[in-house]
């Protein structure tokens, strides 16, 4: 009787030990899924190792549809710039960049990653929207980027970009940063290249973003397409101010784009400049003690929106719609978030006195 009874002792004793050691074993993988023993690395489909921040895998995701540009005039390389495959079809695959990058030839060439390269056609492009799309042969298309979403993204969102910085020497260059500001209003320069007389509402970021990035991808952490690069503020005072125009806003025209449309902005129907300080006292102007910003109209041009409203020369235009008008490029701004046949409501002062009038977009 003892002796079975010690028989039964030694085997709960090492159904014991079994079950604890299982017990641990489970504990411990517990423990390794919350916290590796290196938490600076993942595994991949166990081929790849990857470090656990990394943005490796949302860069692979993209690299292949990001592809170089360059322009070229009499034969000579005259701009660089970046693109990215967006879409294709069964025939080719088409591409979106920045108009400013393209010049006026349409000779142009595309670099991709696995350095092929093949000439683009340009089937639309557009100077205030700073956006062109090409197309290319469907053989050489090896990946379509996604197309992400910018509402979605929160300031402080981690964010990168893939071009060509300095030219094609070191096209598919990664730079990363976050999102810092959202709805930004930029002026730049479109038709005067001396002077800025356009504004873009643009996303905000301080990853690195050089000359040849124009046209590239800014993505999430996701490798999502959420804005394209389109300028960076240089200035010996400034440091990681990067710009992309918003892919909701680039993706509302590029079908337009695609399809080789002119697109027609409402004409307003004035000659213009700022109303600064040395204008306003060139032209003789007073304005009420609290305006100090707007728009002097130089001239207006017969059977116009601006002419049948009744506007006159030396008028300050200061708002549209309610909303402020700095200058000339946030005027310009204002009115091309309408179209020809709307009417809007035009704030101007005339001789010291604020007045307004309602003003018929025409087209061009």
């Amino acid at each position: 009787m003892k002796k079975s009874n010690t028989k039964i002792k030694a085997i709960i004793q090492v159904c014991l030990i079994v079950v604890s050691f299982l017990l641990g074993g489970l504990f411990m993988l517990i423990l390794l899924e919350i916290k590796p023993l290196n938490s600076n690395t993942i595994i991949k489909d166990e081929t790849k190792v990857y470090e656990k921040n990394s943005l490796a895998r949302s860069v692979e995701k993209v690299y292949d549809a990001v592809v170089a540009i360059e322009e070229y005039e009499g034969g000579i390389v005259s701009n660089t710039g970046t693109g990215f495959i967006y879409k294709a079809d069964s025939n080719y695959g088409y591409i979106i960049t920045n108009e400013h990058i393209l010049g006026e030839t349409n000779d142009i060439r595309v670099i991709f990653s696995n350095e092929e390269e093949t000439t683009a056609k340009v089937l639309g492009k557009d100077a205030y929207l700073d956006l062109a799309v090409l197309r290319i042969d469907k053989k050489y298309v090896t990946r379509i980027a996604n197309i992400g979403s910018s509402n979605e993204m929160n300031l402080g969102d981690t964010v990168f970009a893939i071009g060509s910085p300095l030219g094609i020497n070191y096209r598919g260059s990664v730079s990363a940063g976050i999102l810092s500001g959202k709805d930004r209003l930029v002026a730049t320069s479109v038709t005067n290249k001396n002077n800025y007389d356009w504004v873009m509402k643009v996303l905000q970021t301080d990853a690195p973003l050089n000359h040849g990035n124009s046209g590239g991808p800014l993505l999430n952490i996701n490798g999502e397409v959420i804005g394209i690069c389109a300028l960076k503020l240089v200035d010996d005072s400034v440091e990681g101010m990067g710009f992309a125009i918003p892919i909701e806003y680039a993706m509302n025209y590029i079908k337009l784009l695609e399809q080789g449309t002119k697109l027609k902005w409402p004409v307003f129907g004035i000659g213009m400049e700022d109303a600064s300080i040395n204008n306003i006292t060139a032209h003789n102007i007073t304005l009420p003690k609290d305006v100090h910003n707007g728009v002097i109209v130089l001239n207006v041009k017969k059977d116009t929106g601006a002419a049948k409203a009744g506007l006159q020369k030396n008028d300050v235009i200061t708002k549209v719609n309610n909303k402020n008008v700095k200058n000339s490029a946030y005027l310009r701004y204002e009115l091309y978030q309408y179209q020809a046949g709307d009417t809007i409501k035009i704030t101007f002062i005339r001789n010291g006195k604020e007045k307004t009038t309602k003003v018929l977009l025409g087209s061009a």
